[in-house]
């Protein structure tokens, strides 16, 4: 049985029997991940988080790579971990049944004395860095306020939480000075606008470092060792990000931002310093792929980054000594996990493996990149998956990407394969209002221009078509998050153009949702959706709810009742409507998750009865 399932996913047969579809299903379901890498101090060992034992965990390994250890198995998620600098302590952020109101631990290496730092219940808190003393850990939570996330910092010693830095929304520490006296802050003025400014830790004394009109990122601060320069990705006076530093003067005043390093071809996703302050390593984003190089910061020299056997990665992180860096990597056929380059060898290695019973990786398959025009001459590109043995023009499923600021990429994705392997394309693009692309194509969507953003959705329908790779009769539409926003409003505003649809836990009602979900996330999505206190009528123009009685498609609508982000009533709104005009309609609710799905079991669950959904609905 096994044989047989494992050709059927690599072939792409569509004829299988409902017992098999599931089957298979499930082993791409099952398919593991590795990330948020952590080094020990002397560098040896990775701190990661793995959903190897179905749930994510914190796990280590050797840095050459081993067998890992099991550091938690805690009953609800882990997001990220960090090892503080002094070896003593791992810091993790955990989400009590999926929801947004995380909560940051502390457990020993060896899994000893495991303690909870933040005060639980529905507060928010998200992990940040430690010190470099190993004594105070970041962390940004609403303690204060539910309407904003404040910067705090952890003393370990005193067990005490302090507030420094109130904030209106979002904001949060992304450096301490050496000589623990001050702090870099990120603060959200609204999506895709923010600032960074220099924080005494001592009397919460701030200080503007990014003055600026309009949209603008200032991303990434990072002190040098001597305090005096910031380095920071920014896109001031531009259209894409660049790696840039400022100097700061004895009273605090910073200078011009100046541009380090730059790419017409590129934008800077992220970076990371070398402890002595001597190099850089820089993660480009070139047209969804990612290339890493490294920057002199002494000489300004400029060296490429090793070859990456997959086509994405994390921002690489240095070891202490500078020499290792640890990437996570994931590709379209490669599950995400965690790489090692050694810069004095120039030797890359892979640490983790990520589990795929069942599956033969190699034939899975990659989407090609393809680029159209808008309806107003607006390039749109996305990743077009195609069956092997596709008998064209056939079924098709787009997929849209949540965010919105964020970018469809060639991940590996398990339900995209499980698709693939009933016979199902996938299309999925990156429409206007994504990131990667530019600070001026990320903001054409905002408020009234969201208007054109769906409009995109006819266009990547057109453009499949033209192909000759759609059947028009035969096309569904599935996202989730905001993805399952545009999920709605494609089934509503072109209803005529899709068979069947698969909503993930996404927004239908704007006023809803800006009531119910998390305060602070209300605050600012403001300039991004539009404003509920003065743009009323413009957000209900935009929220699919008011057009439900359009919708022809069989849909079927999955969300996690933790969800704070996109609360459950967006979907029960959906669902009951649909039912009340004899839509075809199937409602999944996850009564043990969040925003997403993270247990085995659920994300099984999840896949097999969207890839079942369309295999039915789309004929396939």
């Amino acid at each position: 049985m096994g044989t047989e399932l494992d050709t059927r996913l690599s072939t792409g047969n569509p004829l299988m029997a409902q017992d098999d579809l599931e089957a298979s299903v499930a082993l791409m379901a099952k398919v593991g991940a590795c990330w948020s890498p952590a080094f020990s101090p002397d560098g040896k060992r990775i701190a990661f988080i793995s959903s190897i034992s179905g749930l994510p965990q914190v796990w280590i390994v050797p840095a050459e790579g081993g067998w890992p250890e099991l550091v938690t198995a805690l009953p609800d998620q882990i997001y990220s971990v960090s090892w503080s600098p002094d070896g003593n302590w791992l810091a993790f952020s955990l989400a009590p049944g999926g929801g947004m109101n995380e909560q940051v631990y502390l457990v020993r290496p060896d899994g000893s004395e495991l303690r909870r730092l933040t005060r639980g219940g529905k507060e928010n808190n998200w992990l940040g860095s430690w010190t470099y003393d190993g004594c105070k850990l970041l962390i940004a939570s609403n303690h204060r306020s539910a309407d904003a996330m404040d910067a705090c910092v952890f003393d370990i010693e005193s067990d005490q939480l302090r507030l420094v830095t109130e904030n209106r929304g979002v904001g949060y520490f992304t450096d301490v000075s050496r000589d623990g006296k001050y702090a870099l802050l990120y603060r959200m003025v609204n999506r895709s606008d923010n600032n960074l400014y220099v924080i005494n830790l001592e009397d919460g004394e701030e200080i503007l470092l990014t003055p600026h009109e309009g949209p603008g990122s200032f991303d990434g601060g990072r002190f040098a060792p001597d305090g005096k320069t910031v380095y920071l990705s920014s896109n001031k006076d531009r259209d894409r990000i660049a790696f840039c530093k400022m100097a700061i003067d004895e009273n605090g005043k910073p200078g011009a931002i100046e541009i380090l390093v730059d790419r017409s071809d590129a934008e800077l996703q992220g970076f990371d310093i070398t402890r002595d302050g001597k190099t850089a390593s820089l993660l480009w984003n070139v047209a969804g792929f990612n290339e890493i190089e490294f920057f002199d910061l002494t000489t300004s020299e400029i060296t490429p980054g090793p070859d990456l056997p997959a086509e994405i990665a994390g921002t690489p992180l240095f070891s202490q000594d500078g020499n290792l860096l640890a990437i996570v990597l994931s590709g379209s056929i490669s599950p995400m996990d965690i790489h090692v380059y050694d810069r004095k060898l120039e030797r890359l290695w892979q640490v983790t493996k990520s589990h795929h019973p069942g599956i033969n990786l190699s034939n899975m398959t990659s989407p090609e990149l393809v680029h159209f025009p808008a309806h107003d001459g607006i390039e749109i590109s996305g990743w077009l998956y195609q069956p092997t043995n596709f008998v064209a023009p056939g079924p098709i499923v787009l997929s849209f990407h949540g965010g919105p600021e964020s970018q469809e990429q060639p991940v590996f994705k398990g339900l995209f394969q499980a698709l693939l392997a009933q016979g199902i394309a996938v299309f999925a693009p990156n429409v206007r209002g994504s990131a990667g692309f530019g600070k001026r194509f990320v903001n054409l969507d905002n408020g009234p221009l969201r208007f054109d953003a769906i409009r995109d959705i006819e266009t990547c329908v057109d453009y499949v078509v033209s192909l000759g790779v759609a059947d028009g009769s035969r096309i569904g539409i599935m996202g989730c998050s905001y993805g399952g926003y545009l999920t709605m409003a494609g089934l509503t505003e072109y209803p005529e153009r899709f068979a069947a649809g698969a909503n993930w836990f996404g927004i239908v009602n704007f006023e809803t949702f800006f009531k119910q979900t998390e305060p602070w996330m209300a605050d600012i999505s403001r300039i991004k959706y539009g404003d509920p206190e003065t743009q009323i009528e413009l957000l209900r123009d935009l929220s699919p709810i008011h057009k439900l009685d359009r919708v022809t498609a069989a849909t079927i609508v999955l969300h996690g009742a933790n969800d704070t982000n996109v609360p459950v009533v967006e979907a029960e709104q959906v669902v009951q409507h649909l039912k009340k005009s004899g839509v075809s309609v199937k409602y999944v609710l996850f009564p043990d998750e969040g925003h997403g799905f993270y247990k085995e079991s659920n994300r099984i669950r999840a896949s097999v009865e969207t890839v079942r959904w369309f295999s039915e609905h789309l004929k396939a």
